[in-house]
Order: structure tokens, then sequence, then C-alpha cells
């Protein structure tokens, strides 16, 4: 779920931006906020002072299901495209802006509809499951959409005699064929961000922290060869969890461990380090960043809230589409 951010201490930069007082800045972003009705929301991936300022901090999907619980009239996605997109599927009537239009995803950018389209076309009688990561057309082309929290839960749902579509990441995909034993169709798209992330980077920090707990994202490159070593006893099982950003949050919460091994984003270990200050945690691979997700700046908010830009909108044919994919995959979720 996303983290409310009186449950956070926020991180108090020093400095200026376009010459004034960060002070002054956070001031004003607050005072427009409460001016236009305004909610922020923040994706775990985006720099600190962004989570810091945000009314909400979480996951996609988790942050789109909050805007619908908002009575704010408008609402400003701090993180990239398709997920402002999500936003604006589920909440019809609210403004939805963000604050970098160029925010894109390189995992989005892997599918398109027609390409879609094309391929449901080779597999009549297929069922189409799309990862949330993808644009508002795709989710409009398919059965049901999901998110790494609840994929193998819906797989495990659809009828075992029908074959599945799995778009757009073929990591995601891959570990659900694993853990299923369906036939499942991988389309062969990725995040760079989390294809990086390889079995090497893994084996290494394991070696210099040995009785670390290890956290890892399903899109990662290296969750094959991850799973592989589990089922040959390499690595200890009780310590390794594939996890959904929001499941990595809370069990850096829940777990007795003090150090933590991330594989996802390094944005996420902001979010971690905040609520256990007391615990370790430590990257896979120190440059796992999103330079799309990092985007998002203060001075960027600013002129969001200031002058309304840039609105999000999706077709009402397409949103409406799509939004049944999200409502299939919440009904059974």
């Amino acid at each position: 779920m996303p983290t409310p951010l009186a449950d956070s201490l926020p991180v108090r930069p020093t400095g200026t931006i376009s010459g004034a007082p960060f002070e002054q800045v956070l001031a004003e972003i607050q005072r427009l906020k409460r001016q236009r009705n305004a909610v922020i929301l923040a994706h775990n991936y985006q720099i600190p002072a962004i989570q810091d300022l945000a009314d909400f901090v979480g996951d996609s999907l988790g942050l789109s299901l909050q805007a619908q619980q908002t009575e704010a009239e408008e609402i400003v996605f701090c993180g990239v495209h398709f997920m402002a997109e999500t936003a604006a599927i589920l909440c019809p009537d609210k403004r939805v802006l963000i604050p970098e239009r160029e925010a894109g995803c390189s995992l989005a950018d892997s599918i398109s509809a027609e390409q879609l389209r094309a391929w449901k076309e080779e597999h009549p009688g297929a069922v189409t499951v799309v990862y949330v990561n993808c644009g508002a057309d795709v989710k409009a082309e398919a059965d049901y959409c999901c998110t790494s929290a609840n994929a193998l839960k819906l797989v495990q749902s659809i009828p075992a005699d029908k074959e599945i579509l799995f778009a757009p990441d073929m990591f995601l995909g891959d570990y659900l064929r694993t853990n299923t034993d369906r036939k499942i169709h991988l389309w062969m798209g990725e995040c760079h961000v989390h294809a990086g992330i390889r079995p090497h980077h893994v084996e290494k920090m394991w070696e210099e922290h040995p009785e670390a707990e290890l956290l890892i994202h399903p899109e990662c490159g290296c969750v094959s060869q991850v799973m592989w070593h589990l089922s040959q006893g390499d690595f200890p099982v009780e310590r390794t969890r594939i996890l959904s950003t929001a499941g990595m949050v809370a069990t850096a919460v829940d777990s007795d461990a003090s150090e933590f091994l991330v594989a996802t984003e390094t944005g996420i270990i902001h979010q971690m380090r905040k609520r256990q200050p007391d615990k370790t945690f430590l990257p896979i691979k120190a440059d796992a960043e999103c330079e799309f997700m990092k985007m998002t700046s203060l001075d960027k908010l600013l002129r969001a809230l200031r002058e309304g830009v840039h609105q999000v909108t999706v077709p009402p044919a397409v949103a409406a589409r799509a939004r049944r994919s999200i409502e299939r995959m919440v009904a059974v979720t």
C-alpha cells in the first residue's frame, strides 16, 4: 500500500532551487497544493526530496488506487507516463498532471497495442495478461492487468487449459512460468534498469555479506538464476525473497534481519532507511537508477502546480477498455 507522508521523517535539503531557498520552494509547493486542492503521489523510485514531499509514496498501481480514494480534485503524479495514465483511467473525474512529460519507460515502450493485437491473432483463444508497466492502449487490449505483487495469484486463477500471453516483461513472465508450470508465451520486453541486475552482481554482494537477507524484484535479470541456485541449495531459502517494491518495504519493517541486499532500482532504499534507520540496506547494483524516474525535480513539481502542466488524458473508449482489465485483476486478487 502507498505510504502516507505522516509515517515518515522528511529529509530537509539545503541550498537553492532556481535561485530560491529550498524552504521557500517547499512552502510554495504546499501552498499551491492547498490552493489547487491537489494531492502529490510519488513512486518509490523518485528522488528522496520528491518522496519526502509527497502525500503518498508507493508502487504505481497502489498510488493510482490511492488516487481513487482522495477527495482532491487534482492529482500530481511524480512517476513515469504510464503511471499517470493509469491514474487518469481510474480517476476520470480528476485532473492528472505529471511534472515531467518526457518521463517515459523502456519497458512500456517495448510493446505497442498494434504489436499486441498481432500477437493475439497468432494465438487465438489465449488469455492475455499484461503487466501494469505498459501504456493505456496496451492495457485496453488485454484480458487482465497485473502487478508484480499479484501476478502469480492471477495466473493461477486462469483455467488450466488456457494458454497465456504475458507481456511485456520477460523476466517477470519467466518467473511466472517457472512457478506455475503453465503454458505461458512471453513477450521479449524488459526494463533496462532491472535487466542490468545480473546473477554475478548478486553472487558478489552475497559473498561480501553472507548473513544478509536478499530482496529481489521479479523484473530483475537475475531472477531465473537465483531460483536455480535456490533449487540447488546454493542460496539460503529462508533469506531469499522475490517481492514487489511494496513487499520489499514491508519486509524491511517486519523482518528480524539487520542487513539487506536490495535488487531493484535504488530509489526504494530511501523508503527502507527512513522506516528502519538502524538496519543496513545495500543495493545489489549501486548504479541501478532509472533516468526517467530521476527526471522529476522539485522545480518541475513547482511548475506543475503553478501552471497546471502537464495534463495526462486517455481517450474515453481506450480508458473504458483498459479499466476493464484492471478491474478484472482487482476482482481476482
